[in-house]
């Protein structure tokens, strides 16, 4: 399987990138992991209405430059399906049963992702009716999928 995380700007702090680099590690026996990060547009505290809509379209559209057409796409949004972690065992299962071994995952900016890339993806996930960084939900969503793909081979951890 090959999983792709697209997200939105660079990651800068130290402890997540070792974090996120351990799961990837662990990873490499279930899958490939690839993770791209767009630029995000510079956008001062106090946007109008526009401004956010500008900057989520330009964000969006590095977003969909990202992907790949027969990518199936999962975008994290809080208004997205609650999954427990079987769920998402299963649906990865169930994807690469079904011929779907290519599946990102994509993950906004701080104002969320534009209605473009809502309507490129073929499901939204949440973690949470809480909001967090999304620096900090690489690490959540790789750690994730992780214990998705130990679940689904029988072997401990999700417990």
């Amino acid at each position: 399987m090959h999983i792709t995380i697209v997200a939105v700007g660079k990651l800068k702090e130290k402890y997540l990138k070792q974090g996120i680099d351990e799961y990837r590690k662990r990873l490499t026996a279930y899958a490939k992991v690839e993770i791209v990060e767009v630029v995000d547009e510079k956008a001062p505290g106090n946007l109008s209405e526009a401004d956010m809509l500008r900057v989520k379209e330009k964000e969006g559209e590095r977003i969909l430059a990202a992907l790949k057409p027969d990518q199936h796409v999962v975008a994290l949004a809080i208004e997205g399906e609650l999954w427990s972690s079987e769920q998402l065992a299963k649906k990865l299962d169930n994807l690469a049963t079904y011929g779907k071994s290519s599946v990102a995952f994509l993950i906004g900016g701080s104002l969320g992702l534009s209605d473009a890339v809502m309507n490129r993806a073929n499901e939204y996930l949440s973690f949470s009716k809480m909001t967090f960084p999304h620096q900090l939900m690489r690490l959540i969503l790789l750690e994730q999928v992780y214990r998705g793909f130990r679940i689904n081979r029988g072997e401990p951890y999700h417990k």
